[in-house]
């Protein structure tokens, strides 16, 4: 990771605390991994997650050694929906990802000796985000008087312009049969 600081929520360092507890023992590859996230983690109530901090759930828009951006849900396990769609934690990528905030990378080693440098390049969705934007507008409608309707009608341009004038002067703008 550029920074060395991870950003988790409290359920996310759950999950990465029991991913860690299961491993296979320090060949697995996931391990080195778990270890740097869990040591190097700021654990924040999901309300205080920042808006561009990869969580579980979150889509994200993601570079692999500077190859064309994907953009992936970050799962917990393997899904059984479309192919594509998700990237588990379970796999090296999606570990790598969880935690990161745009902008910043984080470097692995395949299981074939390879590094590799993941790019977090946007957060496309968060559900932390989007949770406490539904409470803010819940928020916002309750502080409406009752009765009263949440949407103000606002007159468009339609309204605006000038009456339509006539084309001739005794005001037919029709030619008559004589103009077929």
């Amino acid at each position: 990771m550029s920074k060395e600081t991870c950003i988790l929520t409290t359920k996310d360092y759950t999950i990465l605390e029991v991913m860690r507890d299961r491993c296979l023992g320090q060949g697995d590859p996931m391990a080195p991994i778990l270890k740097r996230k869990i040591e190097s983690a700021i654990v924040m109530f999901r309300d205080e997650v920042p808006d561009d901090v990869a969580t579980m759930s979150s889509r994200v828009t993601f570079s692999v050694n500077g190859r064309d951006p994907d953009t992936r849900i970050i799962s917990h396990d393997r899904m059984t929906s479309m192919v594509g769609m998700f990237l588990p934690v379970t796999t090296l990528r999606g570990l790598a990802l969880l935690g990161l905030a745009e902008g910043e990378h984080f470097v692995l080693t395949g299981s074939d000796g390879v590094e590799e440098r993941i790019l977090l390049e946007k957060i496309q969705y968060q559900p932390e985000a989007a949770r406490r934007e539904k409470e803010s507008l819940q928020r916002h409608s309750v502080r409406q008087a009752p009765g009263k309707p949440s949407l103000r009608l606002i007159r468009g341009a339609f309204y605006d312009r000038a009456p339509l004038v006539a084309a001739s002067p005794d005001g037919v703008d029709d030619p008559g049969p004589s103009a077929a």
